[in-house]
């Protein structure tokens, strides 16, 4: 009767292993669907990351391209700087801003951690059992916080450079250096953090894809004070009339445009944030679609503006015109048919088109245009997300209210008093002369010249 009982508990047992089998396959099967999706999440934002943070050359280039000769070599070296000071805040203070506490950012003995703020998935010196268990809890977020810090970190970059471009050529290297730290560590990560962190615009229903508010306009308003407070560059204008200063170098410039288009493919795609699955790479495919066809609207809208406008074609509005139909589609790359993105891309071009000779009318000095570009066809994108989604209208004109009035009163405090302390536009003399010699030094070891 036992060895009956054994010969059927056997076959029960024989029986069951199938179905044990199976269910340690469908483990199997789901573990590694889930690190396949941690993989190519985590590689979708390293190559959307690394496209943007190549939007500083483009940055770089647009501007060098924009302003005079005098003033290159200073705004190759603010880009240079912004870029690197942006990250540096970012890590210190803006990561757990935008996140409201990702880590321990006033405890600064956590700063100087081997893994802050990232994940300490592999460390040297960690057991199997905590490797494990560090795998484990990393999965479940879907991608490496690594990934995910560094594709904020150059967003963050992003919206500096869109406030050295308008006051080049008459602010000082310290002060501006002083600006961009405030708005790394504190003004971006804070906007930001309202809906991409969860907050208050987050729970209204706020939906800004890419940033056309959160990054653009935010770098807009914080380009507007400054470009109202420290004022247009001298002989801009004179007894009312406006007198251009023409750009030092064109194909600088086109050249800086289309790195700029390059890297939007990383700006818009990579806010995707998946592409673990069919459906995610499918859409951050037509997110490339949309975005490159926005611009391809803008610049079209702006060739033939300015031929009926001005009789002849003006090379910086077609420029500026990719740009703005790059910013208009960014709140809302995805949902748009392709039509309705060429409709959106083209709207910010016109927007950014009107806004140039306005600015003039109001002398407000704006190099490169970047207030027309991000600021106004920020806005006018933001709301076009009411468009593809009717029930967000309310919660995007709040939010671009709020992000104009924060934005623009703690900028405006910062450069005046950045203006009554150290000041920040160089002497007459300095500035006719050119930044490059007042605060560059185009020689390198001046005690040499006289040799």
């Amino acid at each position: 009767m036992r060895r009956f009982a054994k010969i059927l508990g056997g076959a029960a047992l024989l029986s069951a292993l199938p179905a044990l089998a199976m269910a340690q396959d469908a483990t199997t099967v789901v573990e590694a669907a889930n690190s396949t999706a941690y993989i190519f999440n985590t590689l979708l934002f390293l190559i959307g990351g690394f496209l943007v943070m190549w939007m500083a050359a483009g940055f770089a280039m647009l501007e060098a391209g924009f302003v005079q000769t005098k003033n290159v070599s200073m705004q190759c070296l603010k880009n240079i700087m912004l870029y690197s000071l942006a990250g540096l805040m970012f890590w210190l203070f803006g990561y757990d801003m935008l996140y409201a506490g990702a880590s321990d950012f006033i405890n600064f003995a956590s700063v100087l951690s081997p893994g802050y703020p990232l994940e300490p998935v592999g460390l040297a010196g960690a057991t199997d059992a905590e490797t494990a268990a560090n795998q484990a809890a990393a999965l479940d977020t879907g991608y490496s916080v690594a990934s995910d810090w560094f594709f904020q970190m150059v967003f963050c970059a992003t919206t500096a450079s869109i406030v050295s471009g308008t006051v080049a050529g008459r602010v000082k290297f310290w002060p501006f250096f002083i600006f961009v730290a405030i708005l790394t560590a504190f003004i971006y990560p804070v906007v930001a953090g309202w809906e991409w962190g969860g907050g208050f615009l987050d729970d209204m229903g706020f939906s800004d894809f890419a940033g056309s508010t959160l990054v653009h306009s935010t770098g807009g308003w914080a380009a507007l004070m400054g470009a109202i407070i420290i004022g247009p560059r001298l002989g801009k204008y004179v007894d009312g009339k406006v007198n251009p200063i023409p750009a030092s170098n064109i194909p600088l410039a086109t050249l800086g445009m289309f790195i700029l288009w390059l890297g939007w493919f990383g700006f818009n795609g990579g806010s995707q944030l998946a592409s673990g699955s069919i459906g995610d790479v499918t859409d951050v495919s037509r997110i490339f679609v949309n975005t490159n066809m926005a611009a391809a609207a803008g610049v079209i809208l702006a060739i033939v503006y300015t031929q009926l406008r001005y009789g002849k074609i003006d090379v910086t509005f077609a420029i500026n015109g990719a740009l703005a139909g790059l910013v208009a589609i960014t709140a809302e790359p995805l949902a748009p048919s392709i039509g309705m993105s060429v409709l959106i891309g083209a709207v910010g071009s016109l927007l950014a088109c009107l806004t140039v000779p306005l600015l003039d009318k109001l002398k407000i000095d704006d190099v490169v245009g970047a207030i027309p570009v991000h600021l106004v066809a920020g806005i006018w994108g933001t709301l076009a997300v009411a468009i593809s989604m009717p029930e967000t209208l309310v919660a995007q004109i709040v939010g671009i209210v709020a992000t104009g009035i924060f934005v623009s009163v703690v900028s405006a405090i910062i450069w005046l008093v950045l203006k009554v302390t150290i000041g920040v536009r160089p002497s007459v003399e300095d500035e006719t002369a050119g930044l490059d010699i007042s605060e560059v030094g185009l020689v390198a070891y001046p005690e040499f010249v006289n040799t």
